[in-house]
């Protein structure tokens, strides 16, 4: 991928987020700003190809739409909505539940069209917060928040980094990064495209400039999405459609021995939910076709004392 490009996966995140808040209930996770990062024209065109992407997901389920719109609300709520929606509402309800008194940081890894700092007003007052993200993904994301008038926030820092070929902790010091203050990681969309050897090398990093309990919130897929024979269809497809789009899902790692992994980078994890987990936690009780994804799994890890 083009770092210097608006990334596809990036924008198809912050449009199921967008779909979801405007037709669904009830929410998952309410981002209710969403909508407003695409212009009319971009709305139309993701409408139209996101209903025709579901033939290509689910043959079968496509069969069943009979119109664009039906079929675009089948892709939101089968395809990628699980995941986007899920692990946005697990970190953020996680962040909120970790802010106490005192000065904190909240680094947002890979942000892609994230709203938090315009969202959540009730969260900033003491929190000074980074942005991490791919340079065209960023410099497209502040171009619109411009066009719309949204003022960005004093305490936002924004930095332009390639996790493949630059130290997020390295950029994160050099922007003002404070590191006794207690720091909350989200990290979220990112790790699937990482070889394992970056993804460890990025959390060792933040590990050493992060103060004792600080806390890493990501997500990850598990290894036998990469074994043809035992990955489901839904996974198998969604990894041919990002290689296709030039982001093609690299890694997983396995749940057992998560922990042992990173007990040696300076991290203690702290939660490691399946996607039976999230199945109960986010989508037992609906009937409108949301269900947790296979493989997907979401950790929470602090950093030892």
């Amino acid at each position: 991928m083009d770092p210097n490009q608006v990334s596809a996966s990036a924008m198809i995140s912050a449009f199921v987020r967008a779909h979801h808040a405007t037709h669904d209930n009830p929410k998952i996770f309410d981002d209710f700003l969403a909508p407003s990062l695409f212009s009319p024209v971009q709305r139309v065109e993701f409408e139209s190809n996101l209903s025709r992407a579901l033939q290509f997901f689910d043959p079968e389920r496509a069969a069943q739409c009979p119109d664009p719109a039906s079929a675009l609300a089948a892709f939101t709520r089968v395809q990628s909505g699980p995941i986007v929606l899920s692990r946005a509402r697990y970190t953020e309800d996680a962040l909120a539940a970790w802010l106490r008194a005192g000065e904190r940081q909240y680094v947002i890894l890979g942000a892609g069209l994230d709203t938090f700092v315009f969202r959540r007003p009730d969260l900033l007052p003491g929190l000074r917060v980074f942005e991490v993200d791919l340079p065209g993904t960023q410099n497209y994301k502040r171009q619109r928040q411009a066009e719309l008038g949204w003022a960005e926030p004093p305490q936002v820092s924004y930095l332009p980094v390639d996790f493949m070929h630059q130290n997020a902790a390295e950029a994160l010091l050099a922007a003002g990064f404070n590191r006794q203050a207690l720091t909350f990681f989200s990290w979220l969309g990112v790790t699937y495209y990482l070889s394992r050897e970056v993804v460890f090398d990025t959390l060792r990093s933040l590990a050493a400039i992060a103060a004792a309990g600080s806390v890493i919130v990501f997500d990850y897929l598990d290894t036998q999405a990469f074994i043809p024979e035992k990955a489901a269809e839904r996974v198998k497809r969604m990894q041919a459609a990002t290689q296709m789009a030039g982001e093609p899902m690299t890694s997983g790692f396995e749940p057992r021995t998560l922990g042992a992994d990173l007990d040696p980078l300076g991290l203690c994890l702290t939660e490691n939910l399946s996607p039976a987990d999230l199945q109960a936690r986010y989508f037992a009780s609906r009937t409108d076709g949301f269900y947790a994804f296979e493989h997907i799994h979401f950790a929470r890890v602090e950093v030892k004392r």
